[in-house]
């Protein structure tokens, strides 16, 4: 679905880098997808979707949940990553398809690594 997203993000040294851990693995297996895809939404309706961000570039931590990681890798971390990478303004409050649009993105990333450790 975001093959050409992919392709580009893989070619970034930065953004190439973030991989799921076995032990995130793990815990997305204990809590399951429907559940890892609630964590998302809520994520980026508290920390990208606010017009203004006070931290913007430092609110999503490196490490510590799997959305996190896969925010890092898909450019979808930050305000001014949205921006750069997928074109969606930087100061306006995220409207639900544009957040929607995030977590589909967000989770299928995190199925295909999912996939790629699985096999």
């Amino acid at each position: 679905m975001y093959e050409e997203l992919f392709k580009k993000l893989f070619r970034s040294a930065f953004r190439s880098r973030f991989k799921l851990t076995p032990k995130d693995i793990e815990y997305i297996n204990k809590k399951g997808l429907d559940t890892i895809k609630l964590h998302a939404e809520d994520f980026i309706a508290k920390r990208i979707a606010p017009d203004y961000i006070p931290n913007d570039g430092k609110q999503t931590p490196m490490r510590g949940h799997p959305v996190f990681i896969a925010q890092h890798a898909t450019a979808v971390c930050c305000r001014g990553c949205l921006e750069k990478w997928h074109h969606i303004s930087k100061n306006t409050k995220l409207s639900a398809s544009e957040q929607e649009y995030i977590v589909s993105v967000i989770m299928e990333w995190i199925v295909c690594q999912m996939k790629y450790y699985s096999s």
